[in-house]
C-alpha cells in the first residue's frame, strides 16, 4: 500500500446529531504537529468539512482531535485572485469541485472554480509549503484568523502573524506563530493588520506560479523563523518525498494479501487514521533540543510533549499497536506523558492541547502498565509508578486533574453516585488499581499486593440480582428505580448494558458473581440478542451514541463506541470463542468500509481504526497491562507484520471465503496453539500463524492454562 491510494475523507460524513467517524481530512506527516484540510464551512461549528460541501474557504491549519473538543491555534490560507469585495472569509470563498481534488495524506489539491488557480499543499512536521498555480491577474493569499491577530511584514517577502485563539487552555495568551515566505514580492496588505477574527489579503507580484514556504510554532516567533529557514531551500518535490516517504514507512509495517481489495482498502485507511494522534507538541530549537510550551508555567521548557489525546479512548488499541510497530514513537511518546506529569503534578486523561480532565478514569495507567510488563521504557518506569500512586490516592483541587472521588473511593471502596457516571469511575479506578500493581509487580514494590487487592472494589457495585453494575450511595444503597436501558446519570456513554463488563483484569471474577458460566452465557447471549434499545432519562435527550447503536443492529453490542469493544472476547473467557468468530466477522465486514461513512461511530483519535487493525489481524488486547491478546478471527488471507523487534510475523488463513465463519485451529511456527491467547513474547518473536477456517464450530474442552489472564484464576 501507498500513501497515493489514501482518500482522507474516510469517515469524514458526519453532523452533530450522528457519527459516521466524525474524523477530518487530515494531511500532514504521521504524528505532525500540524494538520491541514479544506474548510468548506465556518458555519457548522466544529463541523467545517463535510465531503459533500461545494464550498470552499481555504487550507485550514488545525489542532482539533474531535469535533467534542473542538479546534485551536486555527486559520486559514485562501489563495485568490482580482478584486475582493469586502476583507471577509465569506466574500472571498469559492466554490470548487470535490471529485476532481486530490485529498491524501501527503499532499492535498484543490483547484477553486471563481479564481481558476490551483492550490498545492505539502506538509511538514513544522510547516509546509503552498504552491499555486495559474495565480492570475492580482495574485493574493488571504488569512483568515479567527481570534486575536497581528500580522506584519518583515521584508519583501516575508510575513509573520500571531494568534490567540485556545480551548481550555490554562494560558490565556497561548500564542501560535505562523510565518510565509513568497518566492516572489509582496506588494500589498489589505484589512486590518491586527484586532479580532479578521482577514487579511497578502498580494503579491504578478506571477503564473507561486511557491508558499510557511512555518508555525507554538514556543515564539523566532522557533517559527527557525522552523521556516530549516526548508527554505526545499523544493515542492522535497517536501512530497519527505511527506509520502514518511507515511510509507509507517503504512509498510502491516503489508497484506486478500482476495477482497476494497477490505484491503479499508484496512490501510484505518491504518493511516492509527498514525495522526497524539500529535507532536514539542520543537527542535538551535541547539537541536526538544522544547515544548508549558501552558501552566507560561514559559518554553526542554523535553518532548504530545498533546490531542484522550487515554479513555486511546487506551485499548493505539497503544497496544504502538508497541507492536512502532516502539520508537511510543518511548519517546511516554516520556512525554511524564512531562506533562511534572509539570502539572498529574498524569495526563484528555491534553488539549494540555489538560480538559474529560471523561472517567485515569486510563493512561492502562499504557503505562502495558508498556512494563512489555519491557519497553524501564527507566521511566519509577517515576511513573509514583505518579500512578499519585492520582490513586490524592484528590487535586482542580477537577481537571486525577481522578474524580478519590478519597470517597478509598473511603467507600466504590465512588458513590453523587458523583457523575460514579458506575464508570468505580470501575476504572478498580482496573487502573490493577495497572498499578501490575508496574508495582516489575519494580518489586511492597505495595503491589495492596492495589492488586483494591482492583477487586468492582464487587462493591455488582448487583448479583439484576446481573448489573450498579451506582450506589454512601450508605451502601443502590439506586431505586433501576432500568437497564437507562443511558446516562450513572453511566458514562451508555446504559448498564455498556457499563457492567468493564472488568477487564478479573472476567473470571465476574464470571463468578454472575454464578457460574452458565448463567454468564446466558447473559452475553442476551446482551447480543436483543433490541438495540435505550432510554434518555439520563441525558434528557438522544444522544448521538444511542443513534449509532441503534443503526448497526447488533443488539447491546454497541460496537460504535469503545465500552464495547472488548464484548465478543468474554466468550473465550467461558471457553466459547466460537461464539464470538462470525460476530467479530461480520462487525468487520458490516460496520466499516473505506467511504466517508466508514465508521460505526465516532472514530476518536485512532481507537476505533485500532479496533478494527487488531481484529482484522486475528487477535486483540483485551487487557492492556498483561502482555496478552485474545485469539480472534482474522480477516484476511495474509498479513505480514515487520515488528519493532526487527522481526516479521506472518499471519495466513485458509480457506478464506464468505462460509469460514470458524476458527477450526490454530499453529505458532507449526506448533498446535492449545490455548486462546497470544503473548507479546511470541509475536514479537516472529514466526508465522497460521488459522485454518471451517464452516461449523468445533466446541472443545480447554485447560486451565488455556485461558487468557484473569486476576481471580491467577492467583
Amino acid at each position: 500500500m501507498n500513501v497515493s491510494m489514501i482518500d482522507t475523507r474516510h469517515g469524514t460524513d458526519n453532523q452533530y446529531s450522528f457519527s459516521h467517524g466524525n474524523c477530518l481530512p487530515y494531511t500532514g506527516v504521521p504524528f505532525g504537529m500540524n494538520f491541514f484540510a479544506p474548510q468548506t464551512s465556518n458555519q457548522r461549528g466544529s463541523w467545517w468539512f463535510h465531503p459533500e460541501d461545494r464550498t470552499f474557504q481555504g487550507f485550514r491549519i488545525t489542532h482539533q482531535p474531535s469535533p467534542w473538543m473542538g479546534d485551536f491555534s486555527h486559520m486559514t490560507l485562501l489563495p485568490l485572485n482580482g478584486a475582493v469585495s469586502e476583507p471577509s472569509l465569506f466574500h472571498a470563498q469559492s466554490s470548487y469541485r470535490p471529485e476532481e481534488s486530490t485529498f491524501n495524506p501527503a499532499c492535498l489539491t484543490i483547484k477553486t472554480q471563481r479564481y481558476q488557480s490551483t492550490g498545492t499543499l505539502v506538509p511538514s512536521m513544522y510547516g509546509g509549503i503552498l504552491a499555486i498555480d495559474n495565480c492570475g491577474k492580482n495574485p493574493g493569499l488571504g488569512l483568515s484568523f479567527p481570534g486575536e491577530y497581528t500580522v506584519k511584514q518583515l521584508d519583501d517577502h516575508t510575513i509573520a502573524a500571531t494568534l490567540i485563539l485556545f480551548s481550555g487552555c490554562e494560558d490565556d495568551r497561548f500564542t501560535f506563530h505562523f510565518v510565509c515566505r513568497f518566492a516572489s514580492p509582496i506588494v500589498a496588505l489589505e484589512g486590518d493588520l491586527t484586532g479580532k477574527e479578521g482577514f487579511v489579503i497578502l498580494r503579491f507580484t504578478d506571477t503564473s506560479q507561486e511557491n508558499i514556504h510557511f512555518a508555525t510554532s507554538f514556543l515564539s516567533a523566532e522557533q517559527a523563523l527557525l522552523n521556516l529557514q530549516r526548508e527554505m531551500d526545499w523544493t515542492l518535490a522535497d517536501f512530497k518525498a519527505s511527506a509520502t516517504k514518511q507515511w510509507n514507512d509507517y503504512l509498510s509495517r502491516i503489508e497484506l494479501t486478500h482476495h477482497d481489495q476494497g477490505q484491503v482498502s479499508t484496512f490501510y485507511h484505518n491504518f493511516y487514521r492509527l498514525f495522526l494522534f497524539p500529535q507532536t507538541f514539542y520543537e527542535i530549537d538551535e541547539d537541536g533540543r526538544k522544547m515544548h510550551w508549558d501552558t501552566l508555567a507560561k514559559t518554553s521548557k526542554p523535553g518532548p510533549l504530545y498533546t490531542n489525546n484522550g487515554f479513555w479512548d486511546t487506551y485499548k488499541t493505539v497503544y497496544p499497536m504502538f508497541s507492536l510497530i512502532a516502539v520508537e514513537q511510543l518511548e519517546d511518546m511516554l516520556e512525554g506523558f511524564l512531562t506533562s506529569y511534572r509539570e502539572s503534578g498529574f498524569l495526563p486523561k484528555w491534553l488539549s492541547p494540555d489538560e480538559r480532565g474529560l471523561m472517567p478514569g485515569t486510563l493512561i495507567d492502562a499504557v503505562i502498565a502495558d508498556a512494563a510488563v512489555k519491557g519497553i521504557r524501564p527507566d521511566l518506569m519509577p517515576e511513573l509508578l509514583t505518579a500512578m500512586k499519585k492520582a490513586a490516592t490524592q484528590q487535586s483541587d482542580n477537577s481537571n486533574y486525577g481522578r474524580q472521588g478519590t478519597l470517597d473511593y478509598l473511603t467507600y471502596g466504590y465512588v458513590p453516585l453523587d458523583y457523575h457516571e460514579s458506575v464508570n469511575h468505580t470501575l476504572d479506578y478498580c482496573y487502573s488499581d490493577f495497572c498499578i500493581s501490575q508496574v508495582a509487580k516489575q519494580l518489586a514494590d511492597p505495595e503491589t499486593a495492596h492495589y492488586q487487592a483494591q482492583s477487586l472494589n468492582y464487587q462493591h457495585i455488582f448487583d448479583p440480582e439484576t446481573g448489573f453494575m450498579r451506582a450506589k450511595d454512601k450508605d451502601g444503597h443502590f439506586r431505586p428505580d433501576f432500568n437497564d436501558h437507562r443511558w446516562g446519570k450513572d453511566y458514562a456513554e451508555g446504559s448498564a448494558w455498556q457499563s457492567s463488563f468493564a472488568v477487564y483484569h478479573d472476567f473470571d471474577g465476574l464470571i463468578n458473581a454472575h454464578g457460574g458460566t452458565d448463567r454468564f452465557e446466558e447473559k452475553l447471549i442476551d446482551l447480543c440478542n436483543q433490541d438495540p434499545l435505550y432510554t434518555t432519562e439520563g441525558y434528557g435527550f438522544e444522544i448521538h451514541e444511542m443513534s449509532e447503536m441503534a443503526a448497526i443492529d447488533f443488539g447491546q453490542l454497541a460496537i460504535s463506541n469503545q465500552p464495547s469493544f472488548h464484548y465478543p472476547y468474554l466468550f473465550s473467557y467461558i471457553g466459547k470463542p466460537e461464539m464470538a468468530q462470525p460476530l467479530i466477522k461480520q462487525l468487520l465486514t458490516q460496520c466499516f468500509n473505506d467511504g466517508a461513512k466508514g465508521f460505526p461511530g465516532d472514530e476518536d483519535n485512532g481507537s476505533m481504526a485500532g479496533w478494527y487493525l487488531f481484529n482484522a489481524l486475528g487477535f486483540y488486547p483485551v487487557t492492556p497491562g498483561t502482555g496478552e491478546y485474545v485469539i480472534g478471527m482474522p480477516l484476511f488471507d495474509q498479513a505480514r507484520i515487520h515488528l519493532s523487534s526487527g522481526e516479521t510475523l506472518t499471519i495466513t488463513s485458509t480457506p478464506n471465503k464468505p462460509q469460514q465463519l470458524f476458527v477450526d485451529a490454530v499453529t505458532l511456527n507449526n506448533a498446535s496453539v492449545e490455548k486462546m491467547f497470544f503473548t507479546h513474547q511470541e509475536l514479537m518473536a516472529g514466526g508465522t500463524i497460521d488459522f485454518k477456517l471451517g464452516i461449523v464450530p468445533r466446541s472443545r474442552k480447554w485447560a486451565a492454562d488455556a485461558y487468557p489472564f484473569s486476576l481471580s484464576k491467577k492467583q
